[in-house]
């Protein structure tokens, strides 16, 4: 048995990385018989948003104060936790600063390896950049360059993700499916769906510009935005400017995303920058054609142009709503990408992709294989 250590911020918030986090790790407690810990940072109670296995053992470290003390804090008790359980390895899935440290932090006690879940663009704001914010974003490259490098694996989601990093270590393994249905959206909805926190990165105000120029052609269709709203953003005031509210809807997280997707006849993705674009072989898991921008990166990993879905030059917000209008308008076209698009991310199914990470460690622990 591979006792695990997974160290990360959180697992009570609906994100991506807890998703993703929640499958991995309960599919190797239950099917594979990994011993699994999870470390998290500042968190109280285990309220996770996802379904984790019962046979997870969960510790926390509080730590506060200011950088020098915080770090310190970090240090120490992060040490003792480690020192307690004496895993066989660790695996981080922090992306902050902090985790790339941990290979500094505790020395090599066992193997480590990093997990990324977003992409380098992550550090992209909105609005102009100062100089100061530039140099300070090269000060922390220069520092993930330097920690990232003590791992004896670095894991990034996709092929593009590659040419983030010169690091040796590097690997590509994808996020798995959250689930694959026997059943399938019937397509027939007059709805367009998207999923993600309200954000620069999501680029919902590029969806809303392409959206107006759908419904002047078809009014009767609806889109449908789901995840963690942000009144900073002005998509509300956004949608009211270009005379769209009536075709908008604007939701909260819900746990049941699944029946969003089945519900469904056309999924887009509006961002900017993705480190996977797990929404993509969720929606395609139900049989859903997607349409995304061709941004850095996960995409044009996921996605066949004009197979399985479409791609679209990243920006190019007339493009974007010509894509949707064209789903909309070929019900056949739309029906046929569906169905190859459920087929496509079988090689996404939770087993398949457990499978790399248990070749992984136990070529670390130099257990063998069966």
């Amino acid at each position: 048995m591979i006792k695990l250590l997974y160290i990360t911020n959180n697992i009570n918030g609906p994100g991506g990385l807890e998703r993703v986090l929640s499958i991995k790790a309960s599919y190797l407690a239950d099917h594979l018989d990994y011993e699994i810990h999870i470390l998290t940072l500042n968190q109280k109670e285990v309220h996770p948003f996802y379904d984790f296995s019962n046979k997870i053992v969960y510790h926390n470290i509080s730590v506060g104060g200011n950088f020098v003390s915080y770090f310190l804090q970090y240090s120490k008790k992060i040490r003792a936790i480690v020192k307690n359980i004496k895993p066989d390895v660790i695996a981080v899935c922090d992306d902050g600063l902090k985790g790339f440290f941990v290979p500094l932090i505790l020395g090599k006690l066992c193997p480590m390896i990093y997990e990324r879940h977003v992409s380098r663009s992550v550090e992209i704001k909105k609005g102009k950049r100062s100089l100061s914010k530039r140099m300070a974003t090269g000060v922390k490259f220069g520092l993930m360059n330097f920690g990232g490098k003590y791992y004896d694996h670095f894991v990034v989601l996709t092929n593009g993700n590659l040419n983030e990093w010169s690091f040796k270590n590097l690997k590509v393994i994808p996020n798995p499916l959250s689930f694959y249905p026997e059943t399938k959206s019937t397509l027939e909805t007059k709805k367009v769906l998207a999923v993600g926190k309200h954000s620069y990165q999501k680029g919902y105000d590029r969806l809303l510009k392409s959206w107006k120029k759908v419904v002047e052609k078809h009014p009767s269709w609806i889109l449908d935005i789901y995840g963690t709203i942000s009144e900073k953003e002005g998509l509300a005031t956004l949608a009211d400017t270009l005379n769209i509210s009536k075709t908008i809807n604007f939701y909260p997280p819900v746990k049941n995303i699944a029946e969003k997707y089945k519900e469904a006849s056309i999924y887009t993705m509006s961002s900017r920058f993705e480190g996977f674009g797990m929404v993509l072989t969720e929606a395609m898991a139900y049989g859903v054609p997607c349409i995304s921008y061709d941004c850095p990166y996960g995409p044009s990993d996921i996605i066949t142009d004009k197979e399985n879905g479409l791609l679209i030059d990243n920006g190019n917000i007339d493009a974007f709503a010509d894509g949707i209008i064209s789903l909309i308008e070929d019900n056949e076209n739309r029906k046929s990408m569906g169905i190859k698009a459920k087929e496509a991310v079988k090689k996404y199914l939770p087993e398949t992709i457990a499978k790399e990470w248990d070749a992984l460690f136990k070529d670390l622990t130099n257990t063998s294989l069966k």
